[in-house]
């Protein structure tokens, strides 16, 4: 079997889980199928921790019909792989815990979110430290896991990081977006990959996580979600367009969440009153899966879509979440829109202080650009700290007073 840990790009939430085996007697990696959780546990422990997956479906019913054997058999330290299938393990586990609190014990991965937290916060909390894996994030892909800025550093570092790489392509890095094995290995077909992925997703993850009869009726409600990434959500209107009920769109959509193919950025209120949009915006963890589902397949086909704004705000806002989650940090993400049209696509709230991004897919950056930033500062409470313009201009450089531009490599790559 090939060892995908021998030519594993580095990852930014090494650091946080070798911080957390000092400290903590169990930790648990969350994240979606493929991002990358048991490469990187094997990476780290192969040679301290045995390891066992519950994907297997004989190891599964060893563990669900005899716990007590199963963990006998298994002894810490141990990673045990997929722990969603057999949450029930978790009781007995704690109750070890509890006899032997040596940290770094029980690792264990995870790719349910909602159901698979139920679990660790009745069974293990304060116990586990919790860290979520996201695809690649830039910085990632590009190799530079190892030393990428936390969110704190990245932003007192904006204004004087190194440019990027300019072999970076843009529609390389939105069509084969993030996941390892499609981001590292040009010889695996992206179509492929994407087509089985979602077929894998369907068949395991959302029968595992709801009771849905027409998949067919759900991998239209995932495709019509990947049109809207970048938006602001109207789940009447997604219930409309599918016929499903507004109560069941929501459900779907929380699958969707459990299952990290979706993440919802809610809209920053502690101020402006009523003149706020309150809905969220919906986007797509991974620009690969959202291209591949809007039917984007090649180079001129994406520049050329009504959707690539979008992919690029996408790629842009996805980005920032995973220097949150793999710096095992929770994410204080917004965004704010006025009834007037007035818009500040990503918000980030750190120490009382506020940083403000508009997200551009345009190639020259103009201070009208900065308009709406300009307009909003004034009326907002807490000091702002960074305020700029990301776009595809090719450098970074002062827009107008008091507000940057970044090019999108630089800012992403640090």
């Amino acid at each position: 079997m090939k060892d995908d840990t021998k030519d594993m790009k580095p990852r930014a939430l090494s650091r946080v889980i070798r911080k957390a085996l000092r400290t903590f007697p169990a930790i648990v990696v969350t994240g979606p199928r493929q991002s990358g959780k048991t490469t990187l546990l094997k990476a780290l422990c192969a040679d301290t921790h045995a390891f066992v997956s519950l994907e297997d479906p004989d190891v599964r019913i060893r563990a669900k019909e005899d716990p007590l054997q199963f963990l006998a058999r298994y002894k810490p330290p141990v990673i045990i792989d997929e722990i969603q299938y057999v949450p029930e393990l978790l009781s007995y586990i704690k109750t070890r815990i509890d006899e032997n609190r040596k940290p770094g014990q029980w690792l264990f991965t995870g790719s349910q979110h909602f159901g698979l937290m139920q679990g660790i916060s009745q069974s293990l909390a304060g116990r586990a430290a919790v860290l979520s894996l996201l695809p690649f994030s830039l910085a990632e892909r590009t190799g530079r896991g190892d030393t990428a800025l936390t969110v704190g550093e990245w932003i007192k570092k904006l204004r004087t990081l190194s440019p990027a790489d300019s072999r970076i392509s843009l529609s390389e890095v939105l069509l084969r977006g993030g996941y390892p094995e499609i981001a590292s290995r040009r010889s695996v077909d992206r179509q492929l990959w994407c087509g089985s992925y979602v077929a894998t997703f369907l068949e395991r993850d959302v029968r595992n996580l709801a009771h849905i009869g027409d998949l067919s009726q759900f991998e239209r409600f995932l495709r019509l979600c990947a049109v809207r990434t970048g938006q602001i959500l109207n789940l009447s209107d997604l219930a409309r367009d599918i016929g499903v009920s507004v109560p069941t769109a929501k459900r779907w959509l929380s699958v969707l969440e459990a299952g990290y193919q979706v993440f919802l950025l809610y809209p920053y209120y502690q101020s402006l009153g009523k003149r706020l949009v309150k809905s969220p915006k919906i986007y797509f963890n991974d620009t690969a899966l959202a291209s591949y589902l809007l039917g984007l397949h090649d180079k001129d086909a994406l520049f050329n879509s009504p959707n690539f704004g979008n992919l690029f705000e996408t790629l842009i806002v996805t980005d920032v979440l995973k220097r949150f989650l793999h710096g095992g940090e929770m994410p204080s993400m917004y965004y704010l829109r006025t009834r007037d049209g007035l818009e500040i696509d990503l918000v980030l709230e750190l120490g009382q202080k506020l940083s403000l991004f508009e997200v551009k897919s345009t190639m020259t950056a103009w201070p009208k650009h900065a308009d709406s930033l300009g307009r909003l500062m004034s009326g907002l409470k807490s000091p702002v700290q960074t305020a700029g313009v990301i776009s595809r201009a090719a450098s970074s450089f002062s827009l107008k007073k008091d507000i940057y531009h970044f090019n999108w490599k630089d800012i992403l790559g640090a």
